[in-house]
């Protein structure tokens, strides 16, 4: 349904207010009209709320449109303003435009009338959206800083200065630890707080260097508090980049171990493996914690660009962007997705991929970040489909390319890299692969590195295993690659000479080829006419939501409060077919609000949204009465979708 445009018009004049009118709706213009002649009779109109654009005379008999002009700018900024004038000159229209006229129309002229009110509105929808996503952003960056300050470990941000990582900010966890006042921190060198060893392996090792190339994994450093005392930490580091791609500065988190250390220090062997699980539960701890509030985020920057996508003229540069900022997301989707797995929080789901694109990515990636002495080739033969995971895939392929990398980064080398389709046959040319006859891909890796002695090259797939010095690595990386080629169903195979380089295969089976799809095509959702509510607390999700589900038909209310959402329920408990709420919200979560509403309307439909949760899993959400349940982020097919089962379920069951 078509709004109507609500104009106030200040004018004197019956004929002249009956031809805008005329001009409006010959243009096919939807609109209410409220003309007034006095500076009182104006404000009382402006002061209601209701108005969307204003047409102003430039004279009337007892006030003006400059005046007009000069008290809506100040009052109403945002509002469009449009002289329409008989008698105005062209110092007259300068001065108007110069006070914040949106434009101006000669009234001889009025022709142009419709399309300077359809110009207008539309400028002022596109501020008010670009300030909503302005006050989205910095709500963005004060939930950032407010976990920076209040996290349980460690956060250190530092500047590159001509190699020597000056602190430049620290949180509150940080500063108490080391017992100095923030003050005597910033602006130094951070190897000032580390002990002696730590700090040569940071300047003098390489290691910041190695941070802001991006190959900075994680390693065990200790500091020095005020009291003397000595800290062991586990500290994690990535690049800061300034708009060009180079790299500014280094974000580090520290986890203080030292208790764990200790104990560490009085077990055997076996202690080392439970000292590296911890490590891994920790992070996924954390993980899990922020997954709520990242994926939120990830939720609006989806739904916003669906929306985009769908306004915006295809084949255009502007459409190419959207596309790359949805293929990120989606990508940032599945790395929340990979995290909580890898901490058993989430099962991960298998479709079918293409390793030639996952491969690229990783290949464009080591280019900007490799070593000019290391040269990269490429030979990709392959467009074959598997059944996997683009992250873990993603994972695998990059880790082993970092191994490759780091074994040539003294002398440098060559990194080579292949994928091509192979065909099995029932007596295989490899007999030891242990694979089922069929086609597979064949990706190979090779470098020219320092190589891997024959000692340990039957060790390197063992859990914990690694060769770096201690607290340089986790011996995790080739373990887990293990892990997922194998549950693939594909081997990884190792073939080294020290001093000459080494060679890993990896073997994936492939299920079939199909044409590539764009990362975005417009598809046919299913649609209908219901009434919905949908509640989030967040409101920039809130009205994603809305326009989805209100441009495939449906009749939508928001509520960013529960409290205020039930309490519309229980007033008007049948004017709605379907309820759609997030699970974490102030004072009400979305379990609870479900299980009130089920108390007043036995039966309505609901469908439950959570970015993480463990309080609730689809088995305790069904026990409630709830009928649908979806993870966050969420993206528009999968909402369609879900709207539409529920909503046929609870006919057919009705």
């Amino acid at each position: 349904m078509e709004s109507i445009i609500q104009i106030l018009h200040l004018e004197d004049e019956p004929a002249d207010v009956e031809l805008v009118q005329a001009r409006l709706t010959e243009a096919g213009l939807s609109f209410h009209i409220n003309c007034v002649q006095t500076r009182d009779e104006f404000e009382t109109v402006l002061l209601k709320g209701k108005t969307e654009i204003i047409l102003a005379d430039y004279k009337l008999p007892t006030y003006d449109g400059i005046s007009a002009l000069g008290m809506v700018r100040e009052r109403f900024p945002d509002i469009p303003f449009i002289v329409v004038s008989g008698t105005m000159g062209e110092d007259a229209a300068i001065e108007a435009l110069t006070m914040g006229a949106t434009d101006y129309v000669l009234k001889h002229n009025l022709s142009r009338l419709p399309s300077a009110v359809d110009r207008a509105l539309r400028e002022a929808r596109n501020l008010r959206e670009r300030k909503q996503a302005e006050e989205a952003l910095r709500k963005s960056e004060e939930e950032y800083r407010n976990v920076f300050d209040n996290a349980p470990i460690m956060y250190v941000i530092t500047e590159n200065r001509n190699g020597v990582p000056i602190i430049r900010d620290i949180n509150k966890k940080f500063i108490d630890v080391l017992g100095y006042p923030r003050e005597e921190i910033i602006g130094k060198s951070v190897a000032e707080y580390y002990t002696p060893d730590s700090a040569s392996k940071l300047m003098e090792g390489g290691g910041y260097k190695k941070a802001l190339d991006g190959l900075f994994t994680e390693i065990e450093r200790s500091l020095i508090t005020r009291s003397g005392q000595i800290i062991d930490t586990l500290v994690q580091a990535v690049p800061i980049k300034d708009k060009t791609g180079k790299s500014i500065g280094v974000r580090s988190t520290l986890l203080d171990i030292t208790e764990r250390k200790k104990a560490e220090s009085e077990k055997n062997i076996l202690s080392a493996q439970l000292r590296q699980s911890q490590k891994l539960e920790s992070i996924g701890t954390l993980a899990g914690g922020i997954a709520h509030d990242f994926n939120n985020i990830l939720s609006a920057v989806l739904g916003y660009t669906e929306l985009s996508l769908d306004d915006v003229e295809r084949g255009s540069n502007m459409e190419g962007n959207l596309q790359e900022v949805l293929t990120a997301g989606k990508r940032a989707k599945d790395l929340v997705k990979q995290i909580l797995t890898f901490a058993r929080q989430s099962d991960e789901e298998l479709k079918p991929i293409r390793v030639d694109i996952v491969l690229k990515e990783v290949v464009k990636f080591l280019r900007s970040s490799t070593p000019t002495t290391i040269e990269i080739k490429q030979n990709i033969k392959s467009d074959s489909l598997i059944m996997g995971n683009a992250t873990q895939v993603h994972q695998v392929l990059m880790n082993l390319c970092i191994n490759a990398s780091q074994a040539m980064e003294v002398e440098g080398g060559i990194l080579e890299v292949s994928l091509k389709d192979i065909q099995i046959e029932r007596t295989p040319s490899i007999p030891e692969l242990h694979l089922k006859p069929g086609n597979y891909i064949r990706i190979m890796m090779s470098d020219t590195g320092v190589g891997i002695s024959p000692d340990i090259i039957s060790s390197i797939f063992d859990p914990y295993f690694t060769t770096k010095d201690p607290g340089e690595g986790t011996g995790m990386g080739l373990a887990t690659a293990h892990g997922i080629v194998e549950t693939y169903g594909g081997r990884i195979t190792v073939d080294s000479t020290l001093g000459k380089g080494t060679l890993f295969t990896i073997y994936l089976p492939v299920i079939k080829k199909r044409k590539e799809h764009q990362p975005y095509q417009t598809e046919e959702l299913p649609s209908g006419t219901e009434r919905i509510l949908f509640v989030d607390d967040e409101a920039p999700i809130a009205n994603m939501g809305n326009q989805i589900l209100s441009r495939l038909g449906y009749c939508v209310s928001t509520r960013t409060s529960s409290v205020e959402a039930l309490e519309l329920f229980r007033s008007k408990p049948n004017d709605f077919d379907l309820v759609i709420t997030d699970m974490t919200m102030p004072n009400m979560t979305g379990d609870t609000l479900s299980m009130e509403m089920i108390k007043i309307r036995p039966g309505i439909p609901i469908i439950l949204c959570t970015g993480y949760s463990k309080k609730i899993t689809d088995e305790t959400a069904s026990a409630i009465g709830i009928k649908g349940f979806i993870h966050k982020p969420v993206v528009k097919v999968d909402l369609a979708k879900t709207v539409r089962k529920v909503l046929d379920e609870a006919k057919t069951s009705g």
